[in-house]
Order: C-alpha cells, then structure tokens, then sequence
C-alpha cells in the first residue's frame, strides 16, 4: 500500500529514546497524521526523557510537562483554555505510558473520559515502568520478569483490562494499534482525529531493554503479539461493540511470543499451556 505520509517530522532526530523503542517510533507517525496543529501532554514516562531536557525538545509541536497523575485533567484544561480563546482545529493528545494510565494516572482519566472531554488519549504500553528500572505496573503481562517480580513465573497477577474500563465510559473511539501494522495503526489515528469527544487508543509499544530482546527484534517480536493473539487489533464500532480490525489466518501458538523474549524465561510449559487457553478464550469474545 501506498501511504500518504507527510515528509514532515514532528519528532525529530537526536531524541534520547533506546534504540527499537516501539513508543518513540509510535508517536513519530502518531504525529504525522496529526499534523502540526497538535498539542502534546506528556505525564512522567519514558517519552519525559526522550523529548529532552529544557531548553532543547526533540518535539516539534507544543508540549506540556505534567505531574504523574494528571495527564488527563491537564488535557481537559488544555481544551478548555483553546474553547475560550475560540482556537478551533487543534487536536490535544495525551502521551502516556502504562504506569501513568493503568495506575496512577487512572483516577484522572475515568475522570475526563466520564465528562466526555474532548481529546485524544494514548496509551503506549511496554508493560512496565521502564524509565525507572524496569518495576511491574498493572499492564505487566503474567508471568513476565521485572525488578520487582524477580521470578516472574508466579502467575499471580492478571494483567488488567484497560480497555473494558474505558470502554465502561462510553467514549467517541475506543481502539488497539501496533506500529507493526502501519496501514491499521495510521487509519485508526486518522479516525480518532476526525472524531470529537472522549477518545482512547492502546498501544503497544516494544521495550528492547525491559523485555530482554535485541533492538533489532522490536517490530517483529510486536508483530508476533498480534499473530498469536496476545494482543489483539480491535476497534469500537457504531454499535459501540468492539471487533478485530486484523485476523491472520491462523493464529501461532503463545510460545512463540514468550519464547523470543527473556523477560518470559521462567515460565513453565503448564504456564505456556494456562496462558494459550486464556487467550484462545478472549479472543473468543470478540467473535
């Protein structure tokens, strides 16, 4: 496919992101369809350090610094502010990692999401919180190692679903992407863009150093998340139902996506086994 893609990049070269970073590649298109007439409220996160430090940015579009917690209110006073000024065609975005969406963040984007605020909300989950040395959040999936769950193999705690509680909120658009598949993830910003009200977009987004792969190995390992239905392209659609937006044309088995990354080394083959079942079963759900 041909895409119509801008030359135009709003995150520039010599931003301090790791190499095969899925986030920093993520909004780099993100803001390509975009465009220039965006504003970017950044909580802490990984992208905090890779925009750089003050005075230099590696961002090309307005950008705002904001606590951990508040990404979402900062956001609704963002479009706030431009509504009283009368500024029409601005898109604001929020840029969040997991630990700022899934966690601390939460209380504040049910918040937004409940009053139907209008702007963009994504989410980049790399499934923990790497910029700080790599501790479980509530997106690290079962079974995966970090510092703070130095085993991994216990399968303890669930990964929880960020998408059925914002899909609780009735928002205007609801949506999975991967930048692995660019053609879904562009189309799927394109429509968030041209949409008004409450809209939310999970992504994931590949961390070469907290998920023990080489940088090398980011896309394909992204891919392989959606090939076995680890995670799955959906979208909401009028009906306010959520659909896959991409079935392969057979899944691969789970190993597969454990087994190419470190940060699954210590699970068992009955895990492997708990785990395929488990997602068999919820992508059962979505038809």
């Amino acid at each position: 496919m041909l895409w119509n893609v801008t030359t135009t990049e709003y995150l520039t070269s010599g931003h301090m992101a790791c190499p095969g970073c899925g986030a920093s590649l993520s909004l780099r298109h993100a803001l390509k369809v975009l465009g220039g007439q965006t504003i970017v409220v950044l909580p802490a996160c990984c992208m905090s350090i890779i925009a750089g430090a003050f005075p230099s940015s590696a961002f090309s579009v307005p950008l705002l610094h904001v606590p951990f917690a508040t990404a979402a209110a900062c956001a609704s006073g963002v479009r706030r502010s431009l509504l009283a000024q009368g500024k029409k065609g601005v898109s604001v975005m929020v840029w969040a990692g997991d630990g700022g969406t899934f966690d601390i963040g939460l209380q504040a984007l049910s918040g937004a999401a409940e009053r139907h605020e209008d702007f963009i909300y994504v989410c980049y989950d790399n499934e923990a919180y790497m910029n700080t040395g790599i501790q479980r959040s509530s997106a690290t999936p079962q079974g995966a190692w970090t510092t703070t769950t130095p085993a991994g193999k216990e399968l303890q705690y669930e990964k929880k679903d960020v998408i059925a509680i914002v899909k609780a909120h009735a928002p205007a658009y609801l949506a999975t992407a991967n930048i692995a598949y660019p053609d879904d993830f562009m189309a799927k910003f394109e429509r968030a863009r041209d949409l008004s009200g409450f809209r939310f977009l999970h992504l994931l987004s590949a961390c070469p150093p907290g998920w023990k792969i080489d940088s090398s190995e980011a896309l394909h390992i992204s891919r392989l998340a959606v090939e076995t239905g680890i995670f799955p392209l959906l979208e909401q659609d009028e009906e306010k139902n959520l659909r896959l937006t991409y079935v392969p044309q057979s899944w691969l088995p789970v190993a597969a996506y454990f087994q190419a990354q470190g940060r699954f080394k210590g699970l068992a083959e009955e895990d492997i086994d708990f785990l395929q079942q488990e997602t068999e079963r919820k992508i059962a759900a979505y038809g």
